[in-house]
This record gives structure tokens, C-alpha cells and sequence, in this order.
């Protein structure tokens, strides 16, 4: 190959603009001996690529596989949403008892109420007829 070319695709592909075919090339060039000294520096790089190819990891990888005992984790799942559900329950039935308390002592604070004026009234007809009786004394039987 022509080493203007070379020097072109080389600039190229350290730029990141050459193709898979220019790629090619480029490794043919500098896997061959016959390399011009002022781009020896690149023949390392090259020659990396090709062996690292061919490299393979051949140890065994050991994963932690711990087994769990998935029945108890349903178990103990089961048991939370148990109690939370019955606490729940317990709390509403809790909102349930305050909010009847209340209306209640609403409805016993309206009879009271109720009840003070029917008093009030009754004590209103009570100083009328003791006026009434001190005007018209009434005689003794």
C-alpha cells in the first residue's frame, strides 16, 4: 500500500471516521513486518488488537447461590399483613366509636338545652302565678 494512504486512513481512524473495510486495512499494514519507522508506534496498537482476540478467560467463576427458604419469608409475610389488617380494623372500628360518641353528645347537649328553656319557661309561669296569687288572694279552704 502506499503510505500517503496509510497515513490518511490512519489519521482517520484516530479521528474515528473509517469504516470496518479501512479498519482492515490498516491491520493488514501493520500486522505485516514491513512498517515506515515513523508509524512504528502504532504497530503495538494494532498488534494488541489482534491478540487480544484470540485471548479467553478460562477459570471458573464460583457465584454465592445461597438458598432461602422462601416458605418462611411467605410466612412471615403472611403474619404482617395478618396484623396490620386486624390494627386497621381495630382503628377504624376505634373512628367508628369516637365519631357515634360525638353526634352523641351532640344530640345530649341539644336536649339540654332543650330542657333549660322548657325550665326557663316553667319558671316564667311560676313567678306569674305567684303574682297572680299574691293580687288575688285566694281564700283558705
Amino acid at each position: 500500500m502506499e503510505l500517503a494512504n496509510i497515513e490518511k486512513l490512519l489519521e482517520k481512524y484516530l479521528n474515528a471516521e473509517t469504516t470496518i473495510a479501512e479498519e482492515k486495512m490498516l491491520k493488514n499494514y501493520f500486522s505485516n513486518g514491513n512498517v515506515a519507522p515513523h508509524l512504528e508506534e502504532y504497530q503495538a496498537l494494532f498488534g494488541y488488537f489482534s491478540t487480544s482476540k484470540q485471548e479467553r478467560f478460562t477459570k471458573t467463576i464460583q457465584l454465592n447461590s445461597k438458598k432461602r427458604n422462601w416458605k418462611w419469608l411467605s410466612v412471615a409475610a403472611s403474619v404482617i399483613l395478618l396484623v396490620s389488617v386486624y390494627n386497621g380494623y381495630e382503628n377504624i372500628q376505634q373512628r367508628k366509636a369516637e365519631k357515634v360518641y360525638a353526634q352523641t353528645i351532640g344530640a345530649l347537649e341539644l336536649l339540654s338545652a332543650n330542657l333549660n328553656k322548657g325550665n326557663a319557661a316553667i319558671a316564667q309561669l311560676q313567678h306569674f302565678e305567684d303574682t297572680t296569687n299574691k293580687i288575688f288572694k285566694q281564700p283558705k279552704k
